[in-house]
């Protein structure tokens, strides 16, 4: 395999596929060389780890910052670091290596494809690579990984009948635009392990085929996603078939993903969410949400299941996608719950160039933060289940977990680095006049006295609860007239309540003039702010004017 793009190596950020190593200790005044020694053992570590996860590339010879800087050991010592994989890993790995020239630099390239078996460091270290960090996995772990590799087969089966006349070019012109390869279409198909000359052939495996042919479905019948919209909260059949919307959705893999996108976008709903007197239009799933859900489900969907497709169902209430294949060792649903940031791939070629196409980042990373942009809009944490004993599920709720009044009122914590429970406990609280117990907070959220006590104590420490009297068990929120107030006014609205404060009243051209908005824009926000009980109409045509209700407060 000939060489990666210099431009690619200079500036590419570490990550789950890639990382840079320098040969330098910049500790101290001066840069002095690393012992081999060191080196070996850093070649050692990332190699074994990427190796237990999906594969990568290392950059000997390249500072943090993408510079070259060089491997400048005489040849005893360089041959230390090129048996690293043979004498510090055990089974040994195979790896490839080669010497590349970045800006008139040379740099030692290694690179590993997965492993179906577990390595361990001569140290007794199991290693795993997730994001950009050689993670120690637990040895309980170990048996589970296994065998969950040995299974991890699929998308490496070899199509004999295929040939490139079958894949997509434009595909392949993308990826190189995406990563800088120059490389022919045959020898990007090599790079990512997803062929092999064979007698004179090039031999394409199910992977390839899949993310580049024309018609993937000539390979495998249930690559496609299927769409499906239904009325109200749960399925009906028969007579009462509550279908509105069907699509079948085709293509190699590297398309599929965005024309699911483009075809999902015209259901996720808006929803109207009010904040700080005006209504910010929001979607009912955040987008980042549901489009790492399809992803996912693209990427570790299990492809020896052919008789069934991935599935995405819209309910009123819902959005549930289903991915053929059970979860692969070590993810537990379990530990997805907890937000762990574990990672494993039952299809890692095809991961490997998803992730260069731009569509996966941080691995370990995307449950977590569907977790944290749900939560950020008020709504119910994801849900994942296993169905039928092989369909994985994924299920996001559009029901808000708090009112539009008790979400502007958490607000004011933004930044203080709570968890979910010290939040519910918050708002808890709040609708028990600011007063609660260690007792109900362990019922509220279904934890143990220790970690009850450690989120209050947490929460004294950052000075928003204290204990109501020496010695007592209530606990009640720091001056709770103050946090129950509502969101600092912005300067326009402030001009409006100013303005109502002088002439009584506001008319449309008030509006339009403070705000620099449209008639209709005006219209609507006027309308927004009656329905929220912030105004009152009063009068007709010329004569509409709006005042501010008497309970509100100017």
């Amino acid at each position: 395999m000939k060489v990666q793009s210099w431009k690619w190596l200079k500036t590419h950020r570490e990550g789950q596929f890639f990382e840079r190593k320098s040969c330098y200790d910049r500790s101290g005044r001066r840069p002095k060389r690393r012992s081999a020694r060191s080196v070996a053992r850093d070649v050692a570590d990332t190699l074994a780890a990427m190796a237990n996860a999906d594969g990568g590339t290392l950059a000997l010879g390249i500072e943090d910052d993408g510079t070259p800087s060089g491997v400048g050991y005489p040849q005893d010592r360089l041959l230390v670091i090129l048996r690293a994989t043979e004498r510090n890993i055990r089974p040994p790995i195979k790896t490839h290596h080669q010497w590349v020239d970045v800006d008139n630099v040379k740099v030692l390239l290694f690179e590993v494809d997965w492993s179906p078996e577990v390595h361990q460091l001569t140290d007794g270290r199991y290693l795993l690579r997730v994001g950009d960090q050689n993670l120690p996995f637990p040895a309980s772990d170990i048996a589970a990984m296994k065998e969950g590799k040995r299974r991890r087969v699929t998308e490496a089966q070899f199509i004999g009948e295929a040939s490139l006349k079958e894949l997509d070019k434009d595909l392949f012109d993308q990826l190189r635009e995406k990563t800088g390869f120059a490389l022919s279409d045959a020898r990007l198909l090599q790079h990512y392990r997803l062929a092999e000359p064979r007698n004179g052939r090039l031999v394409l495996s199910l992977a390839a085929v899949l993310l580049f042919a024309k018609d993937p479905l000539r390979w495998h019948p249930a690559c496609y996603i299927d769409f499906v919209k239904w009325e109200g909260m749960e399925r009906r059949f028969g007579t009462k078939l509550n279908v509105i919307k069907r699509e079948r959705i085709e293509g190699p893999l590297l398309r599929l993903i965005d024309q699911t996108f483009k075809t999902i976008w015209p259901h996720i709903r808006e929803r109207q969410r009010l904040v700080d007197l005006f209504f910010e239009e929001r979607f009912e799933y955040p987008t980042f949400a549901w489009q790492e859900a399809i992803i996912n489900a693209v990427a570790h969907r299990d492809y020896a299941l052919k008789g069934t497709p991935i599935e995405v169902w819209i309910f009123d209430d819902r959005l549930e996608l289903r991915s053929p294949g059970v979860l692969v060792e070590p993810v537990t649903i379990q530990r997805l719950e907890r937000r762990e940031r574990i990672h494993a791939s039952r299809n890692p070629r095809m991961v490997r160039v998803l992730t260069d196409m731009g569509y996966m980042r941080e691995l370990g990373e995307g449950v977590p933060r569907m977790f944290e942009v749900m939560e950020r809009e008020g709504l119910k944490p994801p849900e994942f289940r296993m169905e039928g004993g092989a369909i994985f599920t994924v299920i996001l709720r559009n029901t808000p977990v708090y009112s539009p009044e008790t979400l502007r009122w958490l607000k004011q914590f933004e930044g203080q680095g709570l968890n979910p429970n010290q939040k519910r406990l918050l708002a808890y609280a709040h609708a028990h006049a600011g007063r609660f117990t260690s007792r109900a907070y362990q019922k509220l959220v279904d934890v143990g006295i220790y970690n009850a006590s450690r989120d209050i104590k947490d929460l004294i420490h950052k000075g928003i609860v204290q204990l109501e009297k020496k010695g007592g068990r209530v606990y009640k929120l720091v001056d709770v007239e103050k946090l129950s107030g509502m969101p600092k006014p912005s300067k326009e609205l402030l001009q409006i309540k100013r303005l109502l404060r002088q002439k009584g009243h506001v008319k449309n051209e008030d509006v339009r003039q403070i705000l620099n908005i449209s008639r209709a824009q005006a219209t609507r926000l006027l309308q927004d702010w009656v329905a929220s009980g912030f105004l009152t109409l009063l009068g007709k045509g010329r004569g509409t004017r709006y005042v501010q209700k008497e309970n509100e407060s100017t």
